[in-house]
């Protein structure tokens, strides 16, 4: 993802949620200095079919069709859930609000995590990610790219799932575990899976592509926040 081409999306959301950019570019470079450059050939998703697991109640129901696709990238807690069904994960991408135990263990394990810095989780930033072994560290941000901290493109962990495989190469994108309309989630999380679901929209635009995770829902996805 080009930060020009994300930079109008960005903003949009930043006005969405009241979010401060400058929040944000201060926790970039606080990863920043946590972390080195990130080596993409240790996460090979180039022409593979890569499986996105959100966290969603349909996640052990559809443990089966993660554990057949090449690869798996985990949105937050999707990896311990997979984890614990047998199913292994390729990637995790968080912002260490959930689980960091799981995100240490697995680069101990040479498992990559994609570590996500914003305004408000400094604090778990300068906590969680020294304890890490950092060459499985992948340092990003959602504002823009500085030192070895990448923004592959994404809002949520989720959707940052998606936009990470497209950004390495991946030919298919597989959703399990994705749940727009669970009851369950509160106000805030139902307004981040909206932009979410604009997102993937605009993803698989860009990709040529049809999710099925989209299916029944496209008319509905307000779209004049990101790019035709």
């Amino acid at each position: 993802m080009d930060f020009t081409t994300w930079e109008p999306v960005y903003e949009a959301i930043l006005a969405d949620f009241g979010f401060d950019r400058a929040a944000d570019e201060r926790a970039r470079d606080i990863l920043a200095d946590l972390t080195g450059p990130f080596d993409t050939s240790q996460l090979p998703l180039n022409g593979r079919t890569v499986a996105i697991a959100g966290a969603g109640p349909s996640l052990p129901a559809e443990a089966d069709r993660a554990a057949s696709a090449d690869a798996v990238v985990a949105a937050s807690t999707a990896a311990d859930r997979l984890l614990d069904a047998g199913v292994d994960v390729d990637c995790m991408v968080t912002d260490l609000d959930k689980t960091p135990g799981t995100a240490r263990d697995l680069t101990e394990r040479g498992v990559p995590v994609a570590v996500h810095a914003h305004g408000d989780n400094v604090p778990a930033v300068r906590e969680y990610v020294p304890t890490f072994e950092g060459d499985w560290v992948l340092p990003t941000t959602q504002a823009a790219p500085v030192g070895p901290v990448a923004n592959v493109g994404g809002f949520t962990d989720g959707d940052r799932a998606a936009f990470l495989a497209d950004h390495l190469g991946a030919a298919e994108l597989r959703f399990v575990g994705w749940d727009f309309d669970d009851p369950d989630v509160g106000p805030m999380k139902r307004r981040k899976l909206v932009w979410a679901e604009r997102l993937l929209y605009w993803l698989e635009r860009r990709r040529g592509e049809r999710f099925a995770v989209l299916d029944g829902r496209r008319d509905g996805i307000d779209t004049a926040a990101v790019p035709e």
